[in-house]
């Protein structure tokens, strides 16, 4: 479906701007904000720009870019930023996961709790 990683979101300092992908405007809204929140914040605090995206195996990745130039950019502070959002937001963030895998990549869930790869 997919040759690239997907992106769900993602914020920018520089433009002052949020990107959410439309492919998932199903999710509730409750979430859409939330993300946005989260997103908006890292950058506010951090700099740079701040991408969530899905790898071709469904798990969430956080990527962050900043321009050489920028003075600003908390590289250290990322880092330290991304660990504290993925403990304080991994409910959240493992439900998008199991959206993903189910709605995009068409795996079903067994009572157990286990994914199973419909396609192969």
């Amino acid at each position: 479906m997919y040759q690239e990683n997907v992106v769900l979101c993602g914020a920018s300092a520089y433009e002052q701007k949020y990107y959410f992908n439309q492919d998932f405007d199903s999710l509730p809204e409750s979430v859409k904000q939330e993300l946005h929140i989260m997103c908006v914040l890292y950058t506010e605090e951090i700099g740079g720009i701040l991408t969530l995206e899905f790898d071709d195996n469904g798990s969430l990745q956080f990527k962050t870019e900043a321009v050489d130039a920028d003075a600003m950019y908390d590289e250290i502070g990322s880092v330290l930023r991304i660990k504290k959002l993925q403990t304080e937001k991994r409910e959240l963030l493992e439900s998008l996961e199991m959206y993903y895998r189910v709605f995009f990549l068409g795996e079903t869930i067994e009572d157990d709790g286990e994914n199973v790869d419909k396609g192969n």
